[in-house]
């Protein structure tokens, strides 16, 4: 009997330790009120590509369409893809190999296609993984190709090769991504790439990059030296807290921004929320210690990061601490997104409105809400249109 009763006193104080866990978390979780809100179009899904940089700048294009002359237009992601991997494919032949061919790219990318080739609607090409049986993007065969056939040729032992081999490339690129169109009719009326492009309502010279790091002169321009950033196109540095005012302009007047960044950190959640997580100070509210943090699994800690849902403790982000990241390979080039809005919870902190590109998942259906600490600690770098930076800061810049 007494065996009996013990069990059913831990049963019963496990119950009571659960439920005052859910209510803890129920407790700290955040309520959103929305401060300004930008139109966007709708969420879409680059499921197993690695495709963010390409989905999230059509996005911000979309959005700039938007603001410009109230169409929504749905860009096809599949055109730019098949236009940059043919010429980042051509640049590491060039450079014999010593270069990435990868999936990833940059905003650049897309401003580059469009300006050089121009862009078609969804619908005039393949749907995403239509061609080879599935219902979205997926690279994994596709790339098991393209990897070691532009290799095979960049490290290619011969004198001299032909350009047969941008022949059999396309072909693949093709096979799995469709065939670029050179003609297509739109709402009744014909159009090339090009002259689509120019019919959308914006200036493609109005684009610049912004970043912020020591190792080059505030207000100059650089290349952001990730691999990634293969067309070397340059950035404005600017002092981070600049940096942030523009983002903050940009919402506040109506502009979104094509954001690249580091989302590997434990504080970006799955959920839909993200926070540059102090852990010193999280570990000190569960009376652990430091040796115990690093220590828990990647499940503990994102329950531990639940649990204080919005009084989870952030770092004091500053423009030295950016710097030792980037140097030290802790602040990696890791997603694109598209940060569209401005918000509050409980507590009053802010986080901006951020749209995803895996499809309606999370919390908040394929929305993130991301803090201004966690933007402001790990921004690679972003595309904004130039008429959305603060007068005083597009002065120092010359533009």
């Amino acid at each position: 009997m007494k065996k009996v009763l013990s069990l059913a006193l831990i049963s019963l104080m496990a119950v009571g330790a659960q439920a005052q866990e859910a209510e803890k978390k129920a407790s700290n979780k955040p309520v959103f009120t929305t401060i300004k809100e930008n139109p966007i179009t709708s969420i879409k899904d680059q499921n197993r590509s690695g495709t963010c940089w390409d989905y999230s700048t059509i996005s911000f294009f979309e959005a700039e369409i938007l603001k410009a002359t109230g169409k929504t237009y749905d860009l096809c992601e599949s055109f730019v893809a098949n236009k940059t991997y043919m010429e980042r494919a051509t640049q590491v032949v060039r450079f014999h190999g010593d270069c990435q061919f990868s999936q990833g790219g940059s905003a650049e990318d897309v401003l580059a296609t469009m300006k050089k080739h121009g862009i078609v609607p969804e619908g005039t090409m393949p749907f995403p993984g239509s061609l080879y049986g599935d219902s979205l993007n997926n690279f994994n065969e596709f790339f098991s190709l393209m990897e070691p056939y532009v290799a095979a040729i960049a490290k290619s032992s011969a004198k001299k090769i032909s350009g047969q081999w941008k022949v059999g490339l396309q072909g693949i690129l093709d096979a799995y991504l469709g065939k670029c169109p050179e003609e297509f009719t739109y709402e009744g009326k014909k159009y090339t790439p090009q002259t689509f492009v120019k019919s959308l309502g914006i200036n493609l010279d109005d684009y610049v990059s912004i970043t912020s790091y020591t190792h080059h002169p505030f207000y100059s321009a650089f290349a952001v030296e990730v691999q990634d950033n293969w067309r070397f196109p340059l950035s404005y540095n600017l002092p981070m807290d600049e940096m942030m005012k523009v983002i903050d302009n940009a919402i506040e007047k109506g502009y979104t921004v094509a954001w690249g960044g580091d989302v590997s950190e434990d504080g970006f959640t799955r959920q839909g929320l993200a926070y540059a997580i102090d852990t010193k100070k999280t570990e000190s509210l569960q009376g652990s210690d430091m040796a115990k943090w690093l220590k828990m699994t990647a499940a503990k800690k994102k329950n531990l990061i639940d649990s204080l849902g919005c009084n989870v403790p952030e770092i004091t982000p500053t423009q030295e601490l950016r710097q030792e990241r980037f140097d030290n390979w802790e602040l990696t080039d890791d997603h694109g997104m598209l940060i569209y809005g401005v918000a509050k919870d409980q507590n009053g902190k802010e986080y901006y409105m951020v749209k995803n590109s895996w499809g309606e998942t999370g919390e908040y259906k394929g929305i993130w809400y991301m803090t201004k600490t966690f933007i402001a600690a790990n921004t690679m770098d972003f595309l904004v249109n130039k008429n959305a930076i603060p007068k005083d800061i597009r002065k120092k810049l010359g533009i």
